[in-house]
C-alpha cells in the first residue's frame, strides 16, 4: 500500500471500531442497571471514571478552554445529552428501534453541515433527507392518533440523542484547532456536569448497588467508554461530518446481530421499513458528500 493512502485509513477504522463497540454496550449496561445501579446514576459512573482517568493526559488541556470556550461549552453540554439520552433509550427500549431512531443523525449532520459549516446540499443530498424523514415518519406514525409520533420515553430519549449527536459531531468537525485530549475531555466532563446537574434537579436517589456491580462500572467506564469515545472523537475530526455520520451505521449492524442473540425483543415489520429507509437515507448522504 502506498504510505500516503494509511493515514486516511486510520479514521475510518477508528470511527468503524468505536461505533461497533458502540452498537453491544447496552449489554453490560443493562447488566449493571439489574445490579442496582441504572439511569442517570449509570450514566454518572461510567462518564466520571473515563474522566478521572483521563486526567493524567487531557488535565493539561484545560487552558485550551479559554481560547474556544463558545465551542467547547456547547461541545460538552451537547455531548451530555447525547450519552444521557442514549443510555436511557437503550435501557428502556427495544434496542434496533432505539439505534434506528437515533440514526436518524445523518439527517440532521446534513442540515447542520449546510447551516453552520456551509457544506454544499445536492440533488442527492437533498434526496437522502427526504427518504430518511420518510423511513422516520413510516417508523413513527401511530395509528390511533393518525400521525406520527413518538410512543414513548424511549423514543423520545432515542431522536433527541441522535439530534444531539449531530449537534456534536458538526461542533467537533468545526472546532479544527482544538486537539482531540481536549474534545475528548469536554465529552467526559460534559456528561458529568449535566448528569449531576439532572440528579440534583430532580432529587434523584442514591442508588445502592453491590461493590461488584459498581466496581464493573468503573472498569466499563474506564476501559470501554474511554476507548470508544477517544476512536469516534479522532475519526470524526479528521472527515466531513456526513461521512462520519454514515460510516458510524455500523453501530446498527452491532446492535441488530447482539439485539438476536441476547434478547427475545421483536422488530415488526413496519420498524424494518422504516429502519431500510432510514439506512437508504444514510447512504444517499454518504454519496452526497463524496461528491
Amino acid at each position: 500500500m502506498p504510505s500516503n493512502d494509511t493515514p486516511r485509513s486510520f479514521p475510518v477504522a477508528a470511527l468503524l471500531i468505536g461505533a461497533s463497540l458502540w452498537g453491544v454496550i447496552w449489554y453490560p449496561m443493562r447488566l449493571l442497571e439489574n445490579g442496582g445501579l441504572g439511569g442517570i446514576w449509570l450514566t454518572l459512573t461510567l462518564y466520571a471514571a473515563a474522566l478521572l482517568a483521563s486526567l493524567p493526559r487531557t488535565a493539561r488541556t484545560i487552558p485550551e478552554f479559554g481560547r474556544h470556550p463558545a465551542l467547547l461549552a456547547l461541545l460538552m453540554l451537547s455531548a451530555g445529552w447525547t450519552n444521557i439520552a442514549f443510555v436511557q433509550a437503550v435501557l428502556e427500549g427495544n434496542i434496533l428501534r432505539v439505534l434506528l431512531l437515533f440514526y436518524l443523525s445523518p439527517l440532521w449532520a446534513t442540515l447542520m453541515g449546510w447551516l453552520f459549516l456551509h457544506e454544499r446540499i445536492t440533488g442527492l443530498g437533498l434526496a437522502s433527507l427526504v427518504v430518511a424523514m420518510l423511513g422516520a415518519l413510516l417508523m413513527l406514525w401511530n395509528p390511533l392518533l393518525g400521525f406520527p409520533w413518538p410512543e414513548g420515553k424511549p423514543d423520545w430519549m432515542a431522536l433527541t440523542s441522535g439530534f444531539a449527536f449531530a449537534l456534536s459531531n458538526v461542533v467537533t468537525r468545526k472546532a479544527q484547532g482544538v486537539s482531540i485530549a481536549a474534545k475528548v475531555f469536554s465529552v467526559w466532563s460534559g456528561v458529568t456536569v449535566v448528569a449531576l446537574i439532572m440528579i440534583g434537579g430532580f432529587s434523584l436517589p442514591v442508588p445502592h448497588p453491590s461493590a461488584s456491580v459498581f466496581s464493573g462500572a468503573v472498569v466499563l467506564g474506564v476501559i470501554g467508554i474511554l476507548l470508544m469515545t477517544t476512536l469516534v472523537q479522532y475519526g470524526v475530526t479528521h472527515m466531513p461530518v456526513h461521512r462520519s455520520a454514515v460510516i458510524a451505521l455500523i453501530e446498527l449492524v452491532a446492535g441488530a446481530v447482539s439485539q438476536q442473540l441476547l434478547t427475545n425483543e421483536i422488530v415488526t415489520m413496519k420498524e424494518w421499513m422504516g429502519g431500510a429507509l432510514i439506512v437508504a437515507g444514510a447512504y444517499l448522504a454518504a454519496r452526497a458528500s463524496a461528491k
